[in-house]
């Protein structure tokens, strides 16, 4: 019986000891698991921007209002004096908006009821309380007539200052992209439309591509966004591994997976978002085994952490912006490597700065040996384009010995004969002597220019500056106001065609000369003058945080009162 007892003594023992090991066991992988959740959570920016579902909740409690037409122009607490020098600006600059555009503002009213494209822009080119009036007030056109060289002309005849870029694409003026399509129609025509086989400027194209970009194979797709796709699918395919990262603001086209948050209707619960120029990203990076990619828009050199800015988001005059293009590069060639060490693709996505900093690729321009690059918008000639180039190990769709594991991915109209000769015909002209004599001290070249505006603004007192990357450009407000987005307003008067985010970007071409940046500026300077002389910056100069203060009572008082 004792024996019995002592071996049921035994048993109990090595049973508590298995318990106490299971607690262990399981004590530690959950410490572990709380390390490495609380290591990735101070590797995100701090601003919503660097927590996407938590902006997204925020987003959905914000309730629409709109301030009445009393109170539009005292919003900022302004006295009856200064409203009323507001009230009459607004009147004289909508007067002048209805007489100088009448066709093109007819035109985009009788389009916008059945075009949604017009319907999100309009609504949401200033800050939603305030839409209203300014829809009413200052509707502005969306229709062009025509191009010559860095000059638009409207519907009614108005010529004004291409300073929208189209989106990017507009690297090198509104002629060379005419000419571009032009040669395109001329080459491509006798094969047309024929798609599925390839029209000869494919070949050339690829090893021009793979010369510039200095890497194995080239897909084309029909968008950036497509390419950026395709991109981040193949990292998942060869890793195995679902995870990716983008940087907090950074923008990769609207899917969804690179584009969490505010704007996307699912979770993209497989995307990581953290911060830009971080050492805790790079701690985060080479210590997970989950991620297959991370996603660099060079952009985000301009306003790191930050998000393509718009002129709702100036409001408040507390943004801020500026390269240190060295220190940037500096920390993405860190990124490289730790990338590099953890097996983890890197994805350079140039759609938008691919050809903008130099004459091919910002990867290799800066040492950064990314895995894939991404290129669209002006590689097309002036036609709709998405080109991935990537290592021959990762652009692989198919595995030899799983014949039907494959990662399949083909859109009706890649490769386009018409796109591709449009392309062809870019990438020839890339190679010329006066195309490449305009990269020549680009840089010195757009930050005088940059400081002349600057200069000439600081001298006349308008509490305006500009920040750039090269030939991108985005404006800043040196005081407090809540109508700094009335500027592009003035802008548009004085000539100046703006894109519908307005001076939260402005984006040259680099055949604007000298004597045309002069014209510019003056016209810049004369607005925000004019701007100036309406009473918009001559309300009560308070603090940001009162600011966002006074917002935040609005929003509360509107949704619940």
């Amino acid at each position: 019986m004792s024996h019995l007892r002592h071996r049921e003594g035994v048993w109990k023992a090595m049973v508590n000891r298995t318990k106490l090991a299971v607690l262990a066991a399981a004590g530690a992988i959950a410490a572990t698991k709380l390390r490495t959740r609380l290591r990735l959570s101070a590797a995100k920016h701090p601003s919503l921007g660097g927590h996407v579902r938590l902006a997204k909740r925020i987003a959905g409690q914000i309730a629409g209002y709109t301030h009445p037409e009393a109170r539009f122009f005292t919003a900022d607490g302004a006295d009856a004096t200064v409203a009323q020098r507001r009230r009459d600006g607004l009147r004289a600059l909508s007067e002048l908006y209805a007489a100088r555009f009448p066709k093109t503002l007819a035109l985009t009213a009788q389009t916008r009821r059945g075009l949604s494209d017009l319907q999100f822009t309009g609504r949401y080119r200033v800050p939603f309380a305030f839409s209203a009036v300014v829809r009413e007030k200052l509707p502005v056109g969306a229709f062009l007539q025509s191009s010559d060289g860095a000059w638009l002309t409207d519907l009614d005849g108005n010529r004004l200052i291409d300073l929208t870029g189209s989106y990017g694409v507009n690297l090198f003026g509104n002629d060379l992209y005419r000419a571009t399509m032009r040669e395109a129609l001329e080459t491509a025509e006798p094969l047309g439309g024929v798609l599925g086989s390839y029209h000869p400027v494919v070949a050339s194209n690829v090893e021009r591509l793979r010369a510039l970009s200095g890497l194995d194979e080239i897909s084309f797709h029909m968008s950036g966004t497509e390419a950026v796709m395709q991109a981040v699918r193949l990292a998942r395919y060869h890793t195995g591994r679902r995870r990716l990262v983008r940087f907090a603001g950074a923008y990769h086209g609207w899917w969804g997976d690179v584009q969490p948050g505010i704007g996307n209707p699912v979770p993209a619960d497989h995307t990581l978002t953290l911060a830009d120029m971080s050492e805790r990203t790079l701690a985060v990076l080479a210590t997970r085994t989950d991620i297959a990619c991370v996603l660099v828009n060079p952009l985000q050199a301009l306003h790191p952490n930050r998000g393509a800015p718009s002129d709702g988001q100036l409001v408040d005059s507390a943004r801020t912006a500026g390269a240190d293009w060295d220190a940037y590069a500096a920390w993405l060639r860190r990124l490289a490597q730790v990338c590099r060490d953890a097996g983890i693709v890197l994805i350079m996505d140039e759609v938008f700065m691919g050809f903008r900093l130099s004459p091919g690729s910002v990867a290799r321009t800066i040492g950064v040996d990314a895995d894939m690059i991404v290129w669209g918008k002006t590689l097309g000639g002036g036609l709709p384009i998405g080109v991935l180039a990537g290592r021959a190990a990762l652009m692989k769709r198919f595995r030899e010995e799983r014949p039907v594991d494959i990662c399949f991915a083909r859109g009706t109209f890649n490769a386009h004969p018409y796109v591709m000769a449009a392309t062809d015909a870019f990438l020839r002209r890339l190679e010329t002597p006066a195309i490449r004599a305009l990269y020549d001290g680009l840089d010195d070249r757009w930050n005088a220019r940059a400081a002349r505006l600057n200069a000439r603004l600081a001298a006349a007192r308008l509490p305006v500056q500009a920040a750039h990357l090269s030939t991108v450009w985005t404006v800043l407000y040196t005081r407090p106001s809540r109508y700094n987005w009335m500027l592009q307003y003035y802008l548009r008067a004085e000539g100046l065609a703006l894109s519908w985010v307005g001076t939260g970007r402005l984006i040259f071409s680099l055949d604007i000369d000298d004597a045309l940046f002069d014209a510019i500026v003056d016209r810049f300077v004369a607005a925000a003058a004019a701007m100036q002389r309406d009473g918009w910056w001559d309300g009560p100069a308070v603090s940001d945080k009162a600011l966002r203060r006074q917002a935040l009572k609005e929003t509360v008082r509107a949704r619940f009162f």
